[in-house]
């Protein structure tokens, strides 16, 4: 298991998703004060994600994105976040088709 486990994240890190992600995560990590504000941007995304709900959950994603609206204009912001999601969603199907081959309710 060990070993089939080495070659699939091999097999990820050679995915072209995977490549654009590392390409966008060194090029934001060279401006740490922007890299950091990404990090806030992350946190508070997640944040309002797991805590509001219904009418209230909207209208704080109309305020966030208001909020933010300037900073995601920025091409290095867009296309880390962008990378990162492609990676994320990835991830998610790759997780999704393990369940279900394995039938983990």
């Amino acid at each position: 298991m060990t070993e089939a486990t080495k070659h699939f994240i091999k097999e990820i890190r050679e995915s072209d998703i995977y490549k654009e992600y590392d390409y966008q995560r060194t090029r934001i990590k060279k401006q740490p004060e922007l890299f950091e504000k990404i990090q806030d941007y992350r946190q508070e995304n997640f944040e309002l994600q797991a805590g509001a709900q219904g009418d209230e959950l909207f209208d704080k994603i109309v305020a966030f994105e208001q909020e933010y609206e300037k900073f995601r204009e920025n091409p290095l912001v867009d296309d880390f976040l962008r990378a990162e999601l492609a990676f994320c969603r990835m991830i998610q199907e790759v997780n999704v088709q393990i369940a279900e081959e394995l039938e983990f309710e």
